[in-house]
């Protein structure tokens, strides 16, 4: 039976998956903010601009019952002005011992603004590649997070470091310049080989581990990383840990995903992190080979909540899949691509995010996934404004950059808009040119850049999309107007108004779904254009009910269907009597409708009776049961629901 249908789009209930997946969304966004802190009190230090770093050598002795750090850095370096002297970033807590350079010593001077400042033997000329070894020692001041940090877990020593992206130096000399990817690093560390319960101490860092070597009570661990790398994301951690591995296929080329976890959690840990198998497959699949699978992935437990993704090995605070999927998101989308700057923070951010939600839909189906994206629309759409991509005002507030309702939330909707605008086949190619652009691969990207990107992708101009969903602010409310004119065909009309007045209008396409009489399904996509725009769809059922956006594929909010006031006022004139019914039912309608056909379908959509006009139509022989009767009129069809007794 046609009706009225004041429908607003309903708020899926979200399960205990949806509440657990919002509070571990949350943990990762306050894990990330509170490491923006030092990000936000840093910037660029402009003495360090004047060369690229090519390699580093780490060679550090630690004891994770001590917060203390010593060791020999070496640096080499190419000049990109003729350099008489270099600085490299080191807290002026850390002592340095002795600068060489091929063996000869250097002078130096650390300043009060975390400088080691070295004078060359020799003017270095532009393009010339040097090196320099930097001795020192120190307790490391944490900058706020845990840069450097001695702890313990069931009262066993734990050592390690979280420098996103400006706490590096805090534990040794270094260039902490974003945009100057190291080329490789070799790592070794040593310290005692035992704890004080004579369990093994074992260290965890980047790359592949290359060797341990065992010298008295000492263990010197080797490992190499030969990807560009940022100082941030080079992380070192020593305690009593378990290992235990999970192979990844890869197309027959293996690599291990090694898990460093504490005795205490080894049986909880090795139950949730066989899942890292499936997702890693799952992005593998997605977008491109591991970005680093010549060496491992890894996990290391340490002791702050949330999780840090180091290059090669993520450090985190639990194992929950939610967790494991966006850090080992951020491999792709963050590590190998790096956004080029604060503004740009959703594509780092907001792809880790809908990566996460990938998992979801592949891994738990498609309901599962439509709430997970119902559960970002309600975030998002609690504010009426608010943009993807940040002005300059807003990267002074740590707070916005790493808003979860924007950078998070926004970020993974808008990138799951663009897929369904682009379709699949373009969207996902897009996503791997990306990745894998000469310009962009093992270094940084800008909002522009990936826009380009995709535009290439799918031939599409997307200047309108980015500056409706990127670049400017809110969401659109719909009121949609249907009909059913004919057998064939319904009407439907769209009606928008913003959150924001900064989008005058935004064109998407519009998800429906049609529901026949008898149970039909129909879905449909309008590509919505203009206000008050009507369309036009073939159908082959009578249609009773629409639903707007059925699988929460679009950003909006307070959104109605109803049936057109035309519609209504003919429902209203013709009735029939009576109902319930035992033999006839008799009908009456005004003169100026003409009844071309009525048509009585049972309650399994089978058509039953089929007639010219009359006012009696007798019903005796039916069964008891609900029937529909459809009358094809010359104004539209109205479908009325009899009860026989």
């Amino acid at each position: 039976m046609k009706r009225l249908l004041n429908y607003l789009l309903i708020i899926i209930p979200i399960c205990s998956f949806g509440q657990d997946l919002t509070e571990s969304m949350e943990m990762i966004r306050e894990a990330e903010t509170k490491a923006a802190l030092n990000k936000m009190l840093h910037r660029v230090n402009m003495n360090t601009g004047n060369y690229d770093v090519t390699y580093h050598r780490l060679e550090l002795d630690v004891d994770p019952s001590q917060a203390f750090i010593s060791g020999d850095v070496t640096t080499y370096f190419e000049a990109k002005e003729i350099l008489t002297e270099v600085t490299f970033e080191l807290s002026d807590n850390m002592i340095v011992s002795q600068v060489l350079q091929r063996g000869n010593p250097l002078s130096y001077v650390q300043n009060t603004d975390d400088e080691l400042v070295i004078t060359l033997n020799q003017v270095q000329n532009v393009g010339v590649l040097d090196s320099l070894t930097v001795s020192y020692s120190g307790n490391p001041i944490s900058s706020g997070f845990g840069s450097f940090a001695q702890s313990s877990h069931s009262g066993d020593p734990i050592l390690w470091t979280l420098s996103e992206p400006y706490g590096a130096k805090g534990w040794w000399p270094c260039k902490q310049d974003l945009i100057d990817k190291i080329d490789n690093i070799d790592v070794y560390i040593t310290s005692p080989t035992f704890n004080p319960s004579n369990e093994e101490y074992i260290a965890v860092s980047n790359g592949l581990e290359q060797s341990q070597t065992i010298n008295g009570n000492f263990k010197t661990t080797h490992f190499k990383h030969q990807y560009p790398i940022p100082a941030y994301l080079i992380a070192i951690a020593v305690t009593n840990y378990e290992i235990y591995s999970h192979t990844v296929d890869n197309n027959g080329n293996l690599f291990e995903i090694i898990n460093y976890v504490y005795p205490e959690n080894l049986v909880s840990a090795q139950a949730s992190t066989p899942v890292t198998v499936d997702i890693m497959n799952l992005f593998s699949n997605l977008f491109e080979e591991y970005p680093f699978a010549n060496e491992k992935y890894g996990h290391a437990q340490f002791g702050w909540g949330g999780g840090m993704e180091h290059t090669t090995v993520s450090f985190m605070g639990s194992f929950g899949r939610n967790l494991i999927a966006h850090e080992l998101a951020h491999q792709w989308f963050g590590n190998k691509v790096t956004c080029g700057s604060w503004k740009d923070i959703w594509l780092n951010e907001g792809f880790a995010t809908y990566l996460s939600g990938l998992v979801v839909e592949n891994i738990d189906g498609n309901n599962s996934f439509t709430n997970w994206k119902q559960s970002l629309n309600n975030s998002i759409t609690s504010q009426n404004g608010g943009t993807v991509y940040l002005s300059d005002t807003d990267t002074l507030s740590v707070s916005r950059i790493f808003s979860s309702r924007l950078s998070y939330n926004k970020g993974a909707m808008v990138t799951h808009m663009l897929r369904k605008k682009l379709g699949d086949a373009n969207f996902f190619q897009g996503m791997q040119n990306y990745l894998n652009d000469v310009n962009l691969s093992y270094g940084y990207a800008k909002t522009e850049d990936y826009k380009q990107i995709m535009e290439a992708a799918s031939g599409e101009d997307l200047t309108e999309f980015f500056n409706d969903w990127v670049y400017n602010q809110g969401f659109p409310n719909y009121a949609i107007e249907w009909s059913q004119p004919n057998a064939n065909q319904v009407r439907i009309t769209l009606t928008q108004t913003q959150s924001h007045g900064s989008v005058s209008y935004f064109e998407a396409p519009v998800p429906l779904r049609l529901i026949g009489t008898s149970g039909e399904i129909l879905d449909i996509v309008l590509e919505n254009t203009t206000n008050n725009e009507t369309f036009f769809r073939n159908v082959t059922f009578p249609v009773s009910t629409i639903l707007f956006d059925p699988e929460s594929d679009l950003i909006s909010k307070n959104n109605s269907v109803t049936l057109s006031v035309n519609e209504l006022q003919l429902d209203s004139q013709l009735i029939f009597y009576p109902n319930p019914t035992t033999h006839s039912i008799t009908i009456q309608k005004p003169i100026q409708v003409e009844v071309e056909e009525i048509h009585i379908f049972n309650s399994l959509g089978q058509l039953i009776i089929k007639t010219n006009w009359q006012e009696n139509i007798d019903i005796s022989n039916l069964s008891s049961g609900l029937f529909f009767i459809q009358f094809q009129t010359n104004q539209g069809i109205i479908n009325k629901m009899v009860l026989k007794n």
